[in-house]
């Protein structure tokens, strides 16, 4: 505005109006002309953090990853950053699920929505999803270790079937090391309630825990697991065929899910670095 009236009025009189001195303005003309170089390298990096995390990271998000490249801003600020350069999470609303209670009565719910342990190898999740791959659904079966919500084992196969989770089983039980005693909690599907998949169980010395028919929330973690990478990883249209659904949800899974991605249960850490935490304090104690 101080501009428009400065072209049809003297300057001194346009500084009088707004109550300034004629240095205030120009020391703004000169100001507002400059390019905030520290301002667009923050922009670069919300830009990298957003285009690697393909368009899912918020500000919330975002601000985690920069602290732990030393770089300390608010979220306010990065929401005016991501703004400037037109940048949008796709974050999904909230959803609305069923409730049911019914039990297995061979297999009950141990777990009972104790997703919260001391330390890893103590209770596992899995569970099975599907995902389009060139012209047909397949399937993938993850595990996750509840002490850091990190990704322990996982398998995909174009049969959703009991071969399916041995497979991720198999992958988790001898990634962690062999350990026994670990509670194996997953809901009520045939995969898992069969003979085969509970005899591999009993081979690995682990205790079965199942959640009631029909109730998401008493395996939340896998949930919400399956959510992030629906809607932050996987491509719209699915992909074009198994080996490349393979490697791009294997590098989500183990890469960035596993090592990169804050996670809210962990206080910003991610899997990894809350394990590796955990190891440091026991090895100081």
């Amino acid at each position: 505005m101080i501009d428009q009236l400065r072209e049809r009025y003297p300057i001194d009189k346009v500084c009088q109006v707004f109550g300034i001195t004629r240095s205030t303005y120009y020391d703004h003309r000169s100001r507002s002309s400059q390019v905030d170089t520290e301002r667009e390298a923050l922009k670069q990096q919300v830009k990298r953090i957003f285009h690697d995390s393909r368009g899912s990271a918020g500000t919330r998000t975002i601000k985690a990853i920069l602290a732990k490249e030393n770089v300390y801003i608010g979220r306010f600020l990065i929401g005016r950053l991501m703004s400037e350069c037109q940048l949008s999470c796709k974050q999904p609303g909230p959803h609305r699920y069923k409730v049911a209670n019914t039990e297995r009565p061979d297999i009950p719910n141990k777990l009972n929505r104790a997703f919260y342990v001391d330390k890893p190898n103590q209770v596992w999740c899995g569970d099975i999803t599907y995902i389009w791959a060139g012209s047909r659904w397949v399937y993938l079966a993850v595990i996750i270790d509840l002490y850091a919500r990190k990704v322990v084992g996982w398998a995909i196969s174009e049969q959703a079937d009991t071969d399916l989770t041995i497979k991720a089983l198999d992958d988790a039980y001898h990634r962690r090391g062999k350990p026994n005693g670990v509670m194996f909690h997953s809901d009520q599907g045939s995969q898992y309630s069969s003979l085969r998949f509970r005899q591999r169980l009993w081979r690995y010395r682990c205790i079965q825990s199942m959640s009631r028919r029909g109730n998401c929330w008493d395996n939340a973690p896998m949930e919400r697991l399956f959510r992030s990478l629906k809607t932050e990883w996987i491509p719209g249209m699915g992909y074009q065929g198994m080996t490349e659904a393979k490697m791009d949800i294997g590098w989500y899974l183990m890469t960035y899910y596993n090592k990169r991605r804050p996670h809210a249960a962990n206080d910003g850490l991610s899997p990894v670095e809350k394990e590796e935490k955990l190891k440091y304090v026991s090895g100081n104690s």
